[in-house]
C-alpha cells in the first residue's frame, strides 16, 4: 500500500515507517522537526529510513494549511497514520496555544485531506491522558472522558470528536488509539526513562513525583507499532447495533472506533525504576517531590476490545525493556557501564 505518516521523525513515527517499508509498503513521511526536543535525534531517527527507494519524505508543519493539501494531491496515499502532535503533558501548561496549532488545527487538516482524496482508513494516535480526572480502573473506552487534566490531553479528545463528525458526514473510516505511556529505543527525551537515564550516569538525583506512587501502563515501541499495524489493516466499521439511547462511546453508526493500547499491566514508578537500576548496575539517588500540575495519578489500560478485534496484546515484559532501551542509549550517547 501507500501510506502516509506524520511524525515520521518522532519516536512511533520512526519506527513505524522502519516497518511499513520492510514489509514492502511505499511510505510518505511528513515531519516538521520541531525543535520541542533535540533536533538532532530525529534527523538520527530519519536517517535510518531516509534513503529506502520506497520512502519520501516531505519537511511540513500540520498547520501549513496548502502544503497539507498539496501532499495528498500529489501522492494519493491509501491509508493514513496521523502520529505528529505537539507531546507532553508538562509543557501544555506553559505553552497551550502550540497544542492548539498542531494537534486542533494540524488535525483537522489531516482530515481535510482524507477526505478529499479517497483515503480508505485514517488512524491517529490518542491518549491515555484523555482519561483524566476518571478514577475507575482499569481504564476503558466504554468510560466516560469528559474530564481532561491537561491541554494536551483536551486536545487529544478534541481529536477523537473530530474524527468522528468525519466519519459520520463522509464515512471516512478513522480509528483512534489511546497510547498509554510509550518507552524503548530511540525514545522522547522528556519522557522519564530518558530523564532518569541521563541524570543517573551523571550520579545527580532524579526527580520523582508524587513520592514514587505514581502507577503506569507501559508499552514498548515495538509493540506499539505491531497494534498500528494491525488496525491500520482493518478500517473501522460500522456498529450496526449501535443505539443513541444507550450509547457505546468506543463506537458508532459511523465507520469510527477508539482502542486502547497498553500493556494491561500497570507499574509502580519506584518498580520502573528498580528496573532501570538494574540494568543501568547503579543506584539512582532520588528527590522525592508532591505531585505535578496535569499529571495523573495511575493509569491502566484495559485492553478487551484490542484482543477481541485483532487478536493482539502488547507483552513485553518491563525489565526486557528497559534493557533494550539502556543498551540503545548507550550506543547512541557511546557511554560505557561500568561491569
Amino acid at each position: 500500500m501507500k501510506i502516509l505518516v506524520t511524525g515520521s521523525a518522532g519516536f512511533i513515527g520512526s519506527a513505524l515507517v522502519l516497518r511499513l517499508l520492510a514489509r514492502g509498503d511505499t511510505v510518505i513521511g511528513i515531519d516538521n522537526h520541531s525543535d520541542y526536543y533535540d533536533p538532532t535525534l530525529k534527523d538520527a531517527r530519519l536517517d535510518r529510513h531516509s534513503k529506502h527507494p520506497n520512502y519520501t519524505h516531505l519537511r511540513v508543519d500540520l498547520a501549513d494549511r496548502q502544503a497539507i493539501e498539496r501532499a495528498f494531491k500529489t501522492h494519493q496515499p491509501q491509508r493514513v497514520v496521523n502520529l505528529a502532535a505537539q507531546a507532553g503533558v508538562r509543557y501544555s501548561i506553559d505553552n497551550p496555544l502550540a497544542y492548539i496549532d498542531s494537534n486542533i488545527v494540524g488535525f483537522a487538516h489531516i482530515l481535510e485531506g482524507c477526505r478529499h482524496n479517497g483515503v480508505e482508513h485514517l488512524v491517529y494516535a490518542s491518549s491515555s491522558s484523555v482519561y483524566g480526572a476518571n478514577t475507575m480502573m482499569p481504564f476503558s473506552v466504554r468510560h466516560n472522558v469528559d474530564h481532561p487534566l491537561s491541554v494536551y490531553a483536551a486536545t487529544k479528545k478534541s481529536n477523537e470528536l473530530m474524527a468522528h463528525a468525519y466519519s459520520h458526514l463522509y464515512k471516512l473510516p478513522t480509528t483512534g488509539l489511546r497510547f498509554f505511556t510509550v518507552y524503548g529505543p530511540w525514545g522522547r527525551p522528556d519522557m522519564a526513562l530518558f530523564t532518569f537515564t541521563k541524570a543517573i550516569l551523571a550520579h545527580k538525583k532524579i526527580p520523582v513525583f508524587n513520592h514514587g506512587k505514581h502507577r503506569r501502563d507501559f508499552t514498548y515501541i515495538d509493540d506499539i507499532v505491531e497494534g498500528i499495524i494491525r488496525v491500520l489493516e482493518k478500517p473501522a466499521p460500522e456498529n450496526l447495533d449501535w443505539s443513541g439511547a444507550a450509547p457505546d462511546p468506543s463506537s458508532s453508526k459511523a465507520p469510527w472506533r477508539l482502542y486502547n493500547i497498553g500493556s494491561n499491566s500497570p507499574v509502580e514508578l519506584m518498580d520502573y525504576i528498580s528496573a532501570l537500576e538494574k540494568a543501568l548496575g547503579k543506584k539512582a539517588e532520588m528527590e522525592m517531590l508532591p505531585p505535578q500540575l496535569g499529571d495523573m495519578p495511575n493509569t491502566y489500560a484495559d485492553v478487551t476490545d484490542l484482543i477481541e478485534c485483532f487478536d493482539y496484546q502488547p507483552a513485553t515484559p518491563l525489565e526486557e525493556g528497559v534493557t533494550k532501551f539502556v543498551e540503545w542509549y548507550c550506543e547512541y550517547y557511546k557511554v560505557k557501564l561500568a561491569v
